[in-house]
């Protein structure tokens, strides 16, 4: 997310998070550059108007630090769930 910082240290805090968070803030030039590389800071359209933003997605890191698995477009009903049954499953 490119949320700053201190955001994220206030959502961990309130929902009692024991993992961290990563903060991708924004470059000079307005882009959060972790985002940019993994193809999620996208055009989007919102009555009529276009601006960039996230396209929410999950990436699943394995121990390795490589990506084992990746959920684009989330919606977040069911998102979880989705991503608990892959892990049970031996993803």
């Amino acid at each position: 997310s490119p949320d700053p910082v201190a955001s994220h240290a206030k959502f961990a805090a309130k929902y009692e998070l024991n993992f961290p968070l990563l903060a991708d803030e924004k470059d000079d030039e307005g882009t959060p550059p972790l985002c940019e590389k993994y193809g999620v800071w996208q055009e989007k359209s919102m009555y009529g108007k276009k601006y960039m933003g996230i396209d929410r997605s999950t990436f699943l890191i394995d121990a390795d630090g490589r990506i084992a698995a990746v959920w684009p477009k989330v919606k977040v009903a069911g998102h979880a769930e989705d991503v608990l049954d892959h892990l049970r499953a031996g993803g």
